[in-house]
């Protein structure tokens, strides 16, 4: 997907079912939701949302749940994600991408064609290439 492709109407879709999200999100320990919603190139949505965990290291990110939802049933090429989050679940800030949501991007997506929707309402976004937010990231394409 080329940038102009991505439509507002696109965009604030997304940002619906990302915020539509958030009330599944499992964080009885930061309390800090977060949901994605994952659009494949096959035009299917996958969402997610963060599920924590005591031991903190087993906890899963939105992004990821999203991803990993969506490859497990068949879908492994992507052109966008919408992310909302926020304490309590109320999205007042952008909600960037952790670093390693990030790498697993890198593993499907085209680093200059797949975009990031960061969002605090479906009017107020902003819109970042994977190459914008993860310059310099190691693909699959490193290890041919």
């Amino acid at each position: 997907m080329q940038r102009e492709e991505l439509t507002k109407e696109i965009c604030q879709n997304l940002i619906k079912e990302a915020i539509q999200t958030l009330p599944y999100s499992y964080t009885p320990y930061s309390h800090f939701k977060v949901a994605a919603a994952l659009l494949a190139k096959s035009g299917t949505v996958y969402t997610g949302c963060n599920i924590e965990n005591a031991s903190y290291t087993p906890t899963n990110c939105a992004e990821r749940t999203a991803f990993f939802k969506a490859v497990s049933e068949g879908d492994s090429h992507f052109d966008a994600i919408a992310i909302v989050g926020g304490k309590e679940g109320k999205v007042e800030e952008f909600c960037p991408p952790c670093g390693v949501c990030r790498q697993v991007m890198a593993e499907f997506c085209n680093p200059k064609e797949f975009f990031i929707i960061l969002a605090r309402s479906p009017e107020e976004f902003q819109i970042y290439s994977l190459e914008e937010i993860l310059p310099f990231g190691f693909s699959p394409e490193h290890l041919k």
